[in-house]
């Protein structure tokens, strides 16, 4: 959520910042500061009525001790007016700020000066590509490979649930769970804490990282409790720091969460949702960052390099994209993508975003830190990133590592299987 200091001393720029996310925010905005300016004057008449009606009480008091009892309750009756007059400025104030409220939170985030215009993916910018890219001559497809290795069953999970809900099997479970130790292990050597958070959420959480009330249609609702499945770690974790006040010696704050996540995303049909290209419910391992706003930028390019270094250990062909305007996310100030280059499919595969949320997080969290030697508190930025996302993960390597005697394994997750190869 914007904070309602930069809206009003610096509205141009928030204007012309959130066209480049194709948002005319205009209309909202002057809206936003209308209301403000009506809040005022209500907070100012409710104050003023407020002083009255306490010095009018210390004058009642006075007259008590002094045994003026008529007096004091001629006073007393000063105050039935004041007291009506309050109580409809304390009504007027809480509607007016229920009414802002309501307005601020459809205001997107404002991005990064360094984001480029555009509207959809197609306008992304590529900024780096790495890795050797897989022989083109392999064909089949991972849907083809995991039967053929019995190693994924999508028939058994539409039964035991229904479609994008997966069951893996044997050595496709083990390969799962490697790339889910290995990521875990690479995060706590690069100073990550491992969390383990809860899967359903209320609905503050939803509301602090943004969910709420933007996303609430891709999310499971359990409608008795009015918890909400994760579509990803990031909500738990970052809600940690939910109405906390930091201290300087706190930081750097690195969390890493491994979840299940689960996504209600409206179905399409075609090869590019085929198999593990779109699930409903899939694995992640999500890293988390609370910086101070100095330094939340090294921290992006650091968490960059972080995801980076997996993909460069797994031997996948990689390219990093930055976000355009129309592609990025309504609470990102700014977004890299990787995605990883599929064999058989012959098309890149999305397997992480890392960003950058600056305050915006922060000012709906209530999430800020006290600056050494000050008193006056700050709100601090928030960062997160997939490291990685692993459905489409699992598919490059099925893809790319095919072989006539099987699925080669890639060295750094051997360790973690205990075998070298996946064979009928």
């Amino acid at each position: 959520m914007l904070t309602l200091r930069l809206i009003r001393e610096e509205k141009d720029r928030v204007i012309k910042q959130l066209r480049v996310k194709n948002f005319e925010a205009e209309e909202l905005i002057e809206k936003i500061i209308e209301l403000d300016n009506k809040r005022k004057d209500y907070q100012f008449n409710k104050d003023n009525l407020q002083s009255q009606l306490n010095d009018i009480s210390k004058e009642i008091g006075i007259l008590y001790a002094q045994k003026k009892k008529d007096e004091a309750e001629q006073a007393k009756g000063k105050t039935v007016g004041i007291k009506e007059e309050l109580q409809k400025f304390e009504d007027l104030l809480s509607s007016v700020e229920k009414e802002m409220d309501s307005i601020i939170v459809l205001l997107p985030n404002i991005p990064h000066e360094s984001v480029p215009a555009g509207k959809t993916a197609e306008d992304n910018e590529i900024v780096k590509e790495g890795g050797k890219m897989p022989d083109l001559t392999v064909k089949k497809p991972h849907w083809d490979l995991i039967k053929e290795y019995d190693i994924i069953d999508f028939e058994l999970g539409t039964k035991i649930t229904g479609a994008g809900f997966p069951v893996y099997k044997g050595k496709g479970a083990k390969l799962q769970r490697a790339l889910i130790n290995f990521f875990l292990d690479q995060a706590e050597k690069a100073g990550y804490t491992e969390i383990q958070p809860p899967l359903l959420v209320n609905e503050d959480s939803g509301f602090g990282t943004g969910q709420l009330p933007d996303k609430e249609g891709q999310m499971y609702h359990i409608t008795l409790d009015n918890f909400y499945l994760i579509p990803t770690a990031e909500v738990p974790v970052t809600n940690i720091y939910r109405n906390v006040i930091l201290e300087e010696k706190d930081f750097p704050i690195k969390n890493v969460a491994y979840s299940a996540c689960f996504r209600r995303e409206a179905g399409s049909w075609g090869a590019h949702v085929r198999g593990l290209n779109r699930l409903h419910q899939f694995d992640k391992v999500e890293i988390v960052q609370i910086a101070k706003p100095e330094n939340s930028y090294a921290v992006l390019e650091e968490m960059k390099n972080h995801i980076e270094s997996l993909l460069i250990k797994l031997n996948l062909p990689y390219r990093i994209l930055k976000l355009c305007g129309g592609d990025i996310s309504f609470t990102s100030a700014l977004t890299f993508d990787f995605e990883v280059f599929s064999a058989a499919q012959e098309r890149w595969l999305e397997v992480s975003s890392v960003s950058n949320f600056e305050d915006f997080q922060a000012n709906r969290l209530k999430l800020r830190y006290r600056p050494e030697n000050e008193k006056k508190t700050r709100l601090a930025h928030s960062l997160n990133g997939s490291a990685l996302a692993l459905p489409r993960i699992m598919a490059a390597l099925l893809e790319n590592n095919q072989t006539e005697k099987g699925i080669v394994v890639p060295e750094v997750l051997r360790h973690f299987t205990g075998f070298d190869i996946i064979t009928k």
